[in-house]
Order: structure tokens, then C-alpha cells, then sequence
């Protein structure tokens, strides 16, 4: 009898502990936690997590969850050095964050934390992630080689001895089509010459809501993620080893699996991904957000041509105009761009004509590139996963980029041989 009452009253062994400044401040990580792991976790500060990360107890946990406003960013210092200790000693991490910087939340990811949750936590966010760390570990890469798909891994070797004609696409507006142009002019781009096919990389850039996996039915990857997070240590083997082929000719780095903040990656990153992807193929296609971010101008000042995707409406004339404004103002080279009209009226249409001359005269642009409105094909094509060349070869709005993808080739291999 008193063997048993003393293993009742003996505490149940600690599998985690939050880390934070104030754990009042996160009462609804407090009752995740309990719902978690009921009593089986403890609360630190961060002098006494760095004391007991050194204690043999630590052994025992299994993970922490460290919660930071953006009042503790001051104190990343301690918090960084938190998270190198306990990923030295095997214990995951879990930063919960509110209001946070992007550029902390990257500092930690790199420096060792396996998730990110955000504060105010949504439901089941903490659960999901506790699951994901307790997932035993992908097999290494060599022993997971022969199980891989192999339409999923790029046969394509790095050269390091090209010089690419980088070619970014953004919307100024929701649904002008901005990512079925780049999906739709890399495919022509990379079929445009049967007997010397050109190599040709498309990136998308939209880290949130990319659909260019979805518009090439491509799986998700953590490759991605992997070298979206650790930029500095990539070279063109592992670039090449994070891109997916469709159909052997063209070679897709898509957006992450999960929606990510697109202040993820800095400037530096972006430049590194588009500068080994410049030095492996002839043509790279990006695919951007279509928020204006810190490493836009990156992309814009690394371009040979900037595609912007609008239509004949006043959203998209007012964002046009913004832009325009926004690059002029900061001394960015506005002449680079190219405005493309989707959907833009039929020769016959005599009214829509007009708006379009005076939509271009307001604005003092023109529009180089005008696109038929392919209708319904485009949708279908895009849910099945394929360009449309594969599936509405005759489609208008296809023969329009099937031209503007020759007449780029044609203009590139001049400029190669100086004619």
C-alpha cells in the first residue's frame, strides 16, 4: 500500500517546457499545452532555460515551446543562443510568435527551431506541430533515391556556364492571370526550338499563394523550404536537386508546402536562388507575389524584361499607376517593364479598342503584349495540371504566348551572336 500511494504521488516526468518572458501573456498556449500533455510540462524563463538546457534532467524533454512578441525581439541575443543549446542537445523547438519580424523568425528556423506557430494560436496549430516533431525522420536521400517517383527528380545537370534571360511575372491585380502566363511562357519557351531546346527554370516566388505546382500537377516538396532557409551554403548541385521536371524539358522550383511570410527570405536569398538559376539555364521565368516586397527591386534590377499582368479595368489601372510611381520615385529602372493586357478586346470590339488606347495614353505605357481571352480552356487546363499547348493547342490566348516566346528566343539568339 505504501509503494503504491508513493508511485501515485510521484510527479509525472517533464516532456516540455514553454520558454518566454511572461507565460500569462499566452493563456491560449497554456491551455494547448495542457491539453497536450496535462501536467507533464513546465514553465521557464530564459536565464532559467539556459540553466536547465545544462542540467542531465534536460535530457528528458522531448521539446520547447518558446513564445515571443515583438518585445523580446531585443532579446534575440538569449533566444537565438536557446535555440543553438537545445538543438545541440537533441530537444525540438517550437517558436510560437506574435508580431515577430521575418527576419527573427528566419534567424531561428536557420539557427536550428523545426516549427513555427503563430500567435493567437489557430486551432490545432499546436497539435499539428507537436505531431510533425514526433514523426520519425525522412530515410537520407541515398537510401530514399529508389523509392522517389521518377518524373519527380531532375535528370538535368548543373553547367554554372550560362547566362539566362530572366524574365519575372507579376500581377497588378488579383486574377489578371499573371501565374498561367509564367507556367504558359516558360512550356513555349522550353519547346520553342525542336533541335537546340534552350534550358528553362521557372520559379515561383509567390510563397503564399504560388500555384505553379498546381498548374503542372507537381507534388509538394520540403527541398524547397529546405533551401529557401539555408541560401548561404547552396550551390548548383543542390539547386538543381530542388527543382522538379515537367515532362523533361522544363524544371520547376515551386512555392514552399506551407504559406510562408514573404519577408521569409531577404534580398540576399532571392539574389542567390535567381543568380545560380541564370548560371544553369538560358531562360528563368518568376513568378512573383503580387504585393510589392523588399526584394522586389532585387528581381526587377536582375530582370532583362518585367511582365505586369493587368486588364481593362480601373483596379488594375490604379495599381499600374502606383507602381509606376513607386519605381520612379526610388530611381528603379521602370523602363524595364512590360505591360501586358489579358483578356484584351477582340479586333471587332471598337468600344473596348478605344478604353484600351485611352487607358495606355493615361498612363503613358503600352501594351506590347495583348492576350485574347483564352476562356474555359484556360480554367480546365490549369485543373488538370497542364499547359495549355498540351491540351487547346489552337486556343487564342496560347498562340499569343507561343509567339511572344518565339520572338523572345529570336531576340536572344541575336543578342548571343551580336547580330
Amino acid at each position: 500500500m505504501t509503494t503504491a500511494t508513493a508511485q501515485a504521488a510521484e510527479p509525472a516526468p517533464i516532456q516540455a517546457c514553454t520558454v518566454c518572458r511572461d507565460v500569462q501573456n499566452f493563456d491560449l498556449l497554456i491551455e494547448d499545452m495542457e491539453a497536450e500533455l496535462g501536467e507533464a510540462w513546465g514553465d521557464l524563463s530564459y536565464a532559467d532555460a539556459a540553466i536547465f538546457l545544462n542540467q542531465p534532467e534536460a535530457e528528458q524533454l522531448e521539446f520547447i515551446a518558446i513564445a515571443m512578441d515583438e518585445e523580446d525581439e531585443d532579446q534575440i541575443g538569449a533566444i537565438a543562443d536557446l535555440v543553438t543549446a537545445a538543438a545541440e542537445r537533441k530537444v525540438k523547438v517550437i517558436v510560437i510568435a506574435e508580431e515577430v519580424s521575418p527576419m527573427v523568425l528566419h534567424q531561428l528556423l536557420k539557427l536550428g527551431a523545426a516549427e513555427f506557430v503563430p500567435y493567437p494560436l489557430p486551432e490545432g496549430a499546436l497539435h499539428e506541430a507537436i505531431e510533425r516533431l514526433r514523426t520519425p525522420p525522412a530515410p537520407p536521400a541515398e537510401a530514399a533515391a529508389p523509392e522517389a517517383p521518377a518524373e519527380n527528380v531532375t535528370r538535368l545537370k548543373a553547367t554554372g556556364d550560362r547566362e539566362g534571360v530572366i524574365m519575372p511575372v507579376q500581377s497588378l491585380a488579383g486574377g489578371t492571370g499573371a501565374s498561367t502566363f509564367a507556367v504558359n511562357l516558360a512550356w513555349e519557351l522550353a519547346n520553342v526550338d525542336k533541335d537546340n531546346a534552350p534550358r528553362v527554370c521557372l520559379i515561383d516566388f509567390d510563397l503564399q499563394m504560388g500555384a505553379v505546382a498546381t498548374y503542372l500537377d507537381l507534388p509538394a516538396r520540403e527541398a524547397v523550404f529546405e533551401l529557401l532557409q539555408n541560401t548561404e551554403s547552396m550551390d548548383s548541385e543542390s539547386f538543381m536537386q530542388a527543382l522538379q521536371p515537367f515532362n523533361d524539358k522544363l524544371h520547376v522550383l515551386p512555392a514552399p508546402a506551407e504559406m510562408l511570410p514573404l519577408d521569409l527570405v531577404t534580398p540576399e536569398d532571392i539574389e542567390r536562388i535567381v543568380d545560380v538559376a541564370a548560371s544553369n539555364f538560358d531562360y528563368v521565368i518568376v513568378d512573383m507575389p503580387s504585393t510589392v516586397v523588399m526584394w522586389t527591386e532585387t528581381v526587377l534590377s536582375k530582370a532583362h524584361v518585367y511582365f505586369a499582368l493587368m486588364e481593362l479595368d480601373m483596379r488594375s489601372a490604379q495599381n499600374a499607376l502606383r507602381l509606376i510611381r513607386a519605381l520612379k520615385a526610388e530611381d528603379l529602372p521602370v523602363e524595364k517593364l512590360r505591360f501586358v493586357l489579358n483578356r484584351a478586346p477582340k479586333f471587332t470590339d471598337l468600344s473596348g479598342k478605344s478604353r484600351m488606347k485611352r487607358l495606355a495614353e493615361s498612363l503613358d505605357i503600352s501594351f506590347e503584349v495583348q492576350l485574347p481571352d483564352g476562356g474555359r480552356p484556360v480554367t480546365e487546363a490549369n485543373d488538370q495540371g497542364t499547359p495549355l499547348a498540351e491540351t487547346a493547342k489552337k486556343n487564342p490566348m496560347r498562340r499569343e504566348i507561343q509567339k511572344l516566346a518565339a520572338s523572345a528566343h529570336e531576340l536572344s539568339r541575336s543578342a548571343a551572336t551580336g547580330n
